[in-house]
């Protein structure tokens, strides 16, 4: 048999109790974005995601934590900007945390278990 290289992949996300999602890897995308580029408009042209999706996704997960995430800056409309509210970056840094600690526990794990027998 030839050998193989295998990758663990780990996909995580937090949702309430009637499943809806409240933040996964695309939200945290979401942020960082506009962490980086000031404005949701943009963050959601980086993304290539429509401004309404990206507003609605945020807006969800606002609705579903009972805080916001983002808050809009003053200026035109769409054209103001955005930043994260301190819960945005707090969500952010927790999720990233996260994140890196399930992946480098499951490397550990799937390096002990062999998934084919030789």
């Amino acid at each position: 048999m030839t050998e193989k290289n295998f990758h663990l992949r780990i996909k995580i996300w937090l949702e309430d109790e009637k499943g809806a999602i409240v933040f996964g890897r695309g939200r945290m995308r979401l942020l960082e974005m506009i962490e980086s580029t000031g404005s949701l408009l943009r963050a959601a042209e980086e993304m290539k995601m429509s401004y309404r999706s990206a507003w609605g996704r945020l807006k969800s997960t606002e609705q579903l934590l009972g805080h916001p995430v983002i808050e809009q800056l003053p200026g035109q409309g769409r054209r103001g900007g955005s930043r994260l509210t301190p819960l945005g970056k707090s969500l952010l840094d927790k999720y990233r945390r996260l994140s890196a600690e399930l992946e480098r526990a499951g490397r550990q794990v799937f390096d002990e278990v062999s998934l084919v027998e030789d």
